[in-house]
Formats: structure tokens, C-alpha cells, sequence
């Protein structure tokens, strides 16, 4: 007989009745039922029942294990008592009756409760990540995302992708957010950059014609942690490819995320043929360019209506060329209560408030109805299709300050009238995104999205046009209010990116010396190509039902980017820092 284990604890069935086993794994629950101790033991691949009674030859070890010792257990499978079968667990129809057991790791005094589903606090949970990874629901988060793992390996292999690895250690680069940097002890004052993405390496895959690159890439950016992003680390599905368009590359990548989120959605209905949103319609319709579609709620522009009317606040603002007043609609909210609850909501935000009129027994009601009058009242409801029962909120100035108000109001209308179908994912593309933004703080033009896209138009558009009303071939993809993956059409032409970049504020030194590797590439016959990158971490998040990427991460870091179970980042030596050439000049 093996040492530890004939089988796992999910193996055993009705056709193992009479045969004696040997079993291993931790005690998940103990219970005493006047004399008759039962162990469920608990190993990675199932949970099963084990019996002593008093005439067990175990019976005195047995009494002296507790939760989550590490025990090896020997005895004879048998049928269960009829009225005692589990029909919920696959092991439920049979028992082991133990004829032994030793202890193989007895267990301290639990610091959380790996039995049950209770609330702990999440340095808690972090710190013995050990005990809050055996937990059920977690456990199988993790096996779920080793799952989506592989089926995006074999999707993209069965697409004729091939997957390369690209280097850790890098040149810093703009990808949009801080590097982590890495001291060199060869070169002293030099550092290297660990990857926010491995953007210019798939690039340059491209420029040596290797046609069709992914790979499971872990990306590294010194951001703020948030519930959906995680400190430090997390992994993207990126993919590049040689001689496409931009309908190529969705194409290719439709299917790929359709299928994950089939295989692994639990059953929920799946967008089919998915809607291609322009950016500045997202904005205009959702206030968002990652619009939750499960929300049927569609915002409207109604300052031709407002204009010149009653109402004065809104006819002061609309003065202004670039105001407006845009509408959100709520079916089902037309009662003042409704109306004074998203009004206070609306103040708890920082906003002075929110207009409203609701409308019932055929007329509209509440401050802005009284002050536009009954015939403008009706042109709002008649633009927006609303009746008896429905209400109307508003939110004026310049759309560009608002709009995330906006889509917050969208947001929170859609789930406080539960309008919001749970049960489904709703995907969509997000394109045409803007090649160019203004910093009021700067004076100044900045890259919108990704520096390496290439603009609508190409270098004509850039020399002609007022950089902000440039487009690029960027897009991303939306499910559920999440933005789950990012792309573009790259910027391919070497007077083109120089010229890109020179609008940005950037000379064609800085290209060379930022981007030299990739410069160079592109003056060698280089491809047209374009590619993106799904965030394996956020689709993992929807596919388990979880707000919180911590919940489908191994070892994450805390809110205050802080690894409590190893305890980085930590203090180094000063043989350590004298060997990398560094003084440190901590603040005060």
C-alpha cells in the first residue's frame, strides 16, 4: 500500500464498497454525534465522509484531531446508513469506517476558518493566504482561472497563434503609468524597467516575421491598487499579427472570448454577434467607454429643448457653445421619493444636485417641470419614450466634466430600479477611440490611449488635421462595465510615428533614444500589423462572479500594495546597496 494514499478523497464510489483504503488530507469538519466521531476529510480533489466508533481500533486517535491537522487515514469503504447519503457531493453515497490514522501535520489554533464562509478582514485573510486559499469558493477561483488558462492556449493555438516569451528585464518606456525599476549592478546608475506590457517586444516579433504572436504575458506597473486592478502584477492574454486590418484582428479574437466565456460562464447567455460602439457614442449614450449593456438605460442630448426655456439654470448654461444638458432616463422611478433619494445621492457625490421631473396621471411633476412648462415637459418625454410611472434626470455644463457623473447617474438608476439583468455577459467593441487629448493642466497635446497606434488617415491626418479630432485604429472591448481588453492597429511608418510623437511634445531624438530598438526596426520593410491584450485577471474576476481581483488571485498584494505574507517590499542591506551603488534619501 502506498505510504499516504491509495486515493483521493474524491474518488471513492459505490463500486469501492468493501475494499480497504488509504486516504490523506486535512480534517475539514470533526463532529461528535453521541459517541460516533465523524471526519470529513478534506483533500484538493474532493471531501470525504470517515467514521469511528467506540469499537474502532482509531477511536482514541480520532478524538484527538482537530480542524485542519494534516492526517493519513486507513479503513474499509461501506455503504452510508440509509437516510444519511449526500446527494450534493459525489463521494455522498459511501463512508470509510477507520481502522487507523496518523497524524501528519497537527495544526495551531486557526487564525480564520477554513469550514463555513465567514467574513475575515483582508490583511487577515492575506497574511495566512495558506488557510484562505483552502477555502471552497476560493480554491475553486483559482482552479477555474488555471482552467481559462489553458482553454486560451489551446483557442489561440487552434487559430494558428504561436506563443513566444519576451524578456523581464527592459527599457523604461510611456505605457501610461510608473515603472518598477530595477537597480544594475553592472552598469552603476543604470536601471531597467520591468514590463508594463510587453508592447514594443511583440512589435518587433512582428518586424522578424514571425506572422502571429501570444503569449500569457505578466505585466508590471506601479499603479494605485483598486478592486479591479492589482498592485504590482497581474497577466494579459497578448496577441500581435502581421498584415491585418483592424477587422482581421477581431475577427481572431471574437471567437477567443466568446468561447472563454461560454466554456466557463456557468451557462449565462453570451453576446453572439458583438456591437461595434464608436468611443464618442459610449460617452454620449453611457458615460463610460466601457459601458455596461446589461443596462438598458440610454442617455440622450435634450439642450435644443432646454434651450431659451423657463428654466434658467439650464438656459445660463447652455449660453456657452460647448454645454449642453443630456438626459437619463428612469423607467419605474416616478415617485418623489425615488427622485429625492438620487437628488441626495447626487449631493453625496460633490454635485449640487440632480434635476428631475416624474411624470404621473398624465403629467409631469417636480421643479424642472414647473419651471419649462407642460409643452416642453412633453417634448423631453416624448424624445425618450417615457409614460406614466417613468422619471428623467438631467446633468448640464460641458459634457467632457460631467460625463463620469453621467455614467455613475446611468449606473445607479440601473441598479436601484433593477433594471440591470445580472445573468448574462454583454460584450461589446469599443472603437474609433481619439489619437490625441488636451492637458488643460500642461497646455498641451498628450497621446489619448497607446502611443504605438496608428491614426486614422495616417500621416496626412497628422499633418492636416487639429490633432484632438484625429482618430486612431484603437479599440477595446467592454463586458459588464469592465474594460477587459485593449488594442490598436499599430503605428508602422517611422515618419509617422516621429511625426505622432513630435505633436505629443516629443523630438525625433527622444523616439530614438525611447524607442530606438523599434525605430530601427521599422526602417528595415516593416509589416503592417496590430494586435491587443485581454486582461486575464478581470475576465477570470466576471467568469467566478466576484467585484474583487483578489479573489481569483493567488498571492496578492493589500489595498496598500503590500505583500503581508512574505513581507515586501522589505529593508535590504547596506552591503546590498553599496554593491548597486545606491544611497537612499528616505523623506523625513
Amino acid at each position: 500500500m502506498h505510504r499516504y494514499r491509495t486515493h483521493t478523497c474524491g474518488a471513492l464510489r459505490e463500486e469501492h464498497v468493501g475494499e480497504v483504503v488509504r486516504l490523506s488530507g486535512w480534517c475539514h469538519r470533526i463532529r461528535d454525534h453521541g459517541g460516533v466521531l465523524f471526519i470529513d476529510l478534506r483533500d484538493h480533489y474532493g471531501m470525504m465522509q470517515c467514521v469511528a466508533d467506540p469499537d474502532s481500533p482509531a477511536f482514541k486517535a480520532v478524538e484527538q484531531v482537530r480542524s485542519e491537522w494534516c492526517v493519513r487515514i486507513d479503513g474499509k469503504v461501506r455503504r452510508r446508513p440509509e437516510g444519511t447519503t449526500n446527494a450534493d457531493l459525489p463521494t455522498g453515497m459511501v463512508e470509510i469506517f477507520i481502522t487507523d490514522l496518523e497524524v501528519l501535520g497537527p495544526s495551531a489554533e486557526l487564525p480564520l476558518q477554513v469550514f463555513g464562509d465567514q467574513q475575515y478582514p483582508e490583511d487577515t485573510r492575506l497574511k495566512y493566504r495558506f488557510l484562505d486559499l483552502r477555502r471552497e469558493k476560493l480554491h475553486q477561483n483559482i482552479m477555474t482561472r488555471g482552467a481559462v488558462v489553458d482553454a486560451m492556449r489551446r483557442r489561440m493555438k487552434g487559430q494558428g497563434f504561436f506563443e513566444f516569451q519576451t524578456p523581464i528585464l527592459t527599457a523604461s518606456s510611456p505605457e501610461g503609468a510608473r515603472d518598477f525599476l530595477v537597480p544594475s549592478r553592472i552598469h552603476p546608475g543604470k536601471f531597467y524597467a520591468l514590463p508594463q506590457a510587453p508592447q514594443q517586444y511583440k512589435q518587433l516579433i512582428m518586424m522578424a516575421g514571425f506572422d502571429r504572436y501570444f503569449q500569457i504575458a505578466p505585466c508590471f506597473r506601479d499603479e494605485d491598487p483598486r478592486a479591479d486592478r492589482l498592485p504590482g502584477e497581474f497577466y494579459q492574454l497578448d496577441l500581435e499579427m502581421s498584415f491585418v486590418t483592424q477587422e482581421d484582428v477581431f475577427s481572431a479574437v471574437e471567437p477567443v472570448i466568446t468561447g472563454i466565456f461560454e466554456e466557463f460562464g456557468g451557462g449565462k447567455p453570451v453576446t453572439k454577434n458583438w456591437p461595434r460602439i464608436p468611443y464618442a457614442e459610449s460617452m454620449a449614450k453611457y458615460g463610460t467607454d466601457k459601458p455596461d449593456l446589461r443596462n438598458p438605460l440610454v442617455m440622450q442630448d435634450v439642450s435644443d429643448i432646454m434651450r431659451g426655456s423657463g428654466f434658467k439654470v439650464f438656459a445660463r448654461i447652455l449660453e456657452a457653445p460647448k454645454n449642453r444638458v443630456w438626459a437619463i432616463p428612469a423607467p419605474g422611478g416616478g415617485s418623489r421619493a425615488f427622485c429625492d433619494r438620487m437628488n441626495s445621492w447626487a449631493q453625496g457625490e460633490g454635485q449640487p444636485g440632480l434635476g428631475y421631473i416624474f411624470w404621473k396621471e398624465g403629467a409631469g411633476s417636480g421643479p424642472v417641470a414647473n419651471n419649462i412648462g407642460p409643452e416642453k415637459t412633453e417634448a423631453v418625454r416624448a424624445q425618450l419614450g417615457l409614460s406614466d410611472g417613468d422619471a428623467v434626470f438631467f446633468v448640464a455644463g460641458d459634457p467632457e466634466k460631467f460625463v463620469k457623473f453621467a455614467g455613475m447617474a446611468r449606473t445607479k438608476v440601473g441598479e436601484d430600479l433593477n433594471l440591470i439583468d445580472k445573468e448574462r455577459f454583454e460584450l461589446a467593441w469599443i472603437v474609433d477611440f481619439p489619437m490625441f487629448e488636451w492637458n488643460e493642466d500642461e497646455k498641451k497635446v498628450d497621446f489619448s490611449h497607446n502611443p504605438f497606434s496608428m491614426p486614422q488617415g495616417g500621416l496626412e491626418a497628422l499633418n492636416t488635421q487639429d490633432p484632438v479630432t484625429i482618430k486612431a485604429f484603437q479599440y477595446d472591448i467592454a463586458c459588464n462595465g469592465f474594460e477587459i481588453a485593449s488594442g490598436g492597429i499599430r503605428n508602422h511608418r517611422p515618419e509617422a510615428m516621429v511625426k505622432a510623437f513630435e505633436i505629443a511634445g516629443y523630438g525625433e531624438k527622444d523616439v530614438v533614444e525611447r524607442f530606438g530598438g523599434m525605430y530601427r526596426a521599422f526602417q528595415y520593410g516593416a509589416p503592417p500589423h496590430g494586435g491587443m491584450a485581454a486582461g486575464v485577471d478581470r475576465i477570470v474576476m466576471l467568469l467566478c462572479g466576484t467585484a474583487n481581483l483578489r479573489e481569483i488571485s493567488l498571492f496578492p498584494m493589500n489595498q496598500q500594495a503590500l505583500d503581508v505574507l512574505m513581507g515586501a517590499p522589505s529593508d535590504v542591506t547596506p552591503k546590498q546597496l553599496r554593491e548597486l551603488h545606491i544611497r537612499l534619501n528616505l523623506p523625513e
